[in-house]
């Protein structure tokens, strides 16, 4: 059975000690997570600009006031980016109404087969409100090294697939990188972080 999480549950479940410490952002920014990796010391995805599939020009600027998580892959993985955007769909549920707050971005690194009618059918599938952007290959790669991304084709018979970083990557509302979310953990420990971020900044 499916535990929703609120964040006053989470804060709660922190203890006084932790309530004390998490009252507020510290000067450097850090938050303290049980899951996820602390990027708050990272410049990253500040100045990517991509595409949406409706056409419009999208940068981190464009999901202010929102929760952006960002994750890199293609279309035609075959196991890690199908599940980690079911994984995000969970996410979203278990964090109740928050989870509205929660904008899921799959960026492509495949750009010469996932077209933007590939891409919007693709993400759509998982959850109407996630979003898909691309650009041309130089602006793939530019925005892969924003991120830190490794990605590079590997030959698959007469055609190829991709090996890629698995990390999604997730901004406060003011659009500072604060969490890193590996492809092992679940979604309920990525709820828990997430929602720390949103408690705390």
């Amino acid at each position: 059975m499916s535990v929703l999480l609120n964040r006053r549950q989470v804060i709660a479940g922190m203890g006084l000690f932790g309530l004390g410490i998490l009252s507020g952002c510290d000067s450097r920014g850090e938050l303290s997570y049980k899951y996820g990796k602390d990027l708050s010391d990272k410049i990253m995805g500040r100045t990517f600009k991509l595409m949406d599939t409706d056409g419009e020009v999208r940068m981190l600027s464009s999901y202010r006031g929102l929760m952006p998580m960002v994750f890199f892959g293609f279309t035609q993985c075959p196991a890690i980016c199908p599940t980690t955007l079911a994984r995000a769909v969970k996410i979203k549920k278990l964090m109740g109404r928050d989870g509205d707050r929660l904008q899921v971005i799959f960026i492509t690194l495949d750009p010469e087969r996932d077209t933007p009618q590939v891409l919007d059918a693709y993400v759509k599938t998982f959850d109407p409100s996630f979003v898909a952007l691309y650009g041309t290959l130089e602006q793939t790669a530019a925005t892969a090294k924003e991120f830190d991304v490794f990605y590079e084709k590997i030959p698959s018979g007469s055609t190829y697939t991709l090996s890629h970083t698995a990390t999604s990557y997730v901004f406060d509302s003011r659009g500072t990188l604060r969490l890193g979310l590996s492809q092992s953990l679940s979604a309920q420990e990525c709820t828990e972080d997430l929602l720390t971020v949103m408690e705390v900044c």
